[in-house]
């Protein structure tokens, strides 16, 4: 393989690693995120749980109010029964009595569902944040490690840059350009091997002639059908 030749696979290498590194440092920060998301999901539901709470209790109050309106029409009821004497009268007032004791037994029976609703949130409530408490220790751990996994990418890419840096000072400027170009659209498949006389680009059979030439590598070869160059693995047929 020429020396030309040589550098396009270099290069084509070196430029699939450094575009790989962006989306290894999007999947390790994609599993950070769902555990922020998670939290954040749980901090809704705590606060959608509060807010329950919060009108449950104004249930109660609202309630206790009207506790408060049967017991005392209870207690003048009794003061009017006190006075009156004619039967019919208390009959009549007993009637109202059973009425306001009836509504004072619905206002409690109602005021101790309305707690026992409460507990059940508290409960959920302590779920919740027992469950955050959980993620954000796991977070903990999985933030030093993203840190540790992203240093390392970082590195690695820093060698990779200098390596590249090296081997462009070294190369031809024209066949840099034409490189480039053909980069532009075809990403990191530039520079494909051929195998069973097939470009490995766009997956279509290479003639002989044009495979002889790239079996003997002493020029920069392009597939006459995708245009990507082409090069022969030397451990492939």
């Amino acid at each position: 393989m020429n020396k030309y030749l040589q550098q396009l696979v270099s290069l084509s290498q070196i430029d699939q690693k450094i575009d790989s590194y962006a989306p290894r440092i999007e999947s390790i920060n994609r599993n950070l995120q769902l555990k922020k998301d998670e939290i954040i999901a749980i901090d809704e539901n705590i606060e959608k749980v509060d807010n329950e709470i919060l009108e449950l209790k104004a249930q109660i109050a609202n309630t206790n109010s009207h506790i408060n309106e049967f017991n005392a029409k209870i207690k003048e009821i009794s003061k009017k029964t006190s006075a009156v004497k004619s039967e019919k009268e208390i009959k009549a007032l007993n009637l109202e009595e059973d009425l306001a004791k009836d509504q004072l037994e619905a206002a409690n029976e109602e005021i101790n569902r309305l707690e026992r609703i409460i507990d059940s949130k508290n409960e959920l409530k302590s779920e919740l944040e027992m469950k955050k408490t959980q993620i954000q220790d796991s977070l903990e751990g999985l933030s030093s490690e993203v840190a540790d996994e992203i240093k390392a990418i970082d590195d690695e890419r820093s060698k990779i840059y200098d390596q590249k840096e090296k081997l462009l000072a070294d190369m031809n400027q024209k066949i840099l350009t034409f490189y480039e170009k053909i980069r532009k659209w075809a990403k990191n498949t530039a520079v494909v091997p051929v195998r069973k006389q097939a470009c490995y680009g766009c997956f279509m059979k290479i003639n002989d002639k044009t495979y002889a030439h790239i079996i003997k590598s002493d020029d920069i070869t392009t597939c006459p059908h995708c245009g990507r160059i082409l090069y022969k693995e030397t451990t492939q047929e």
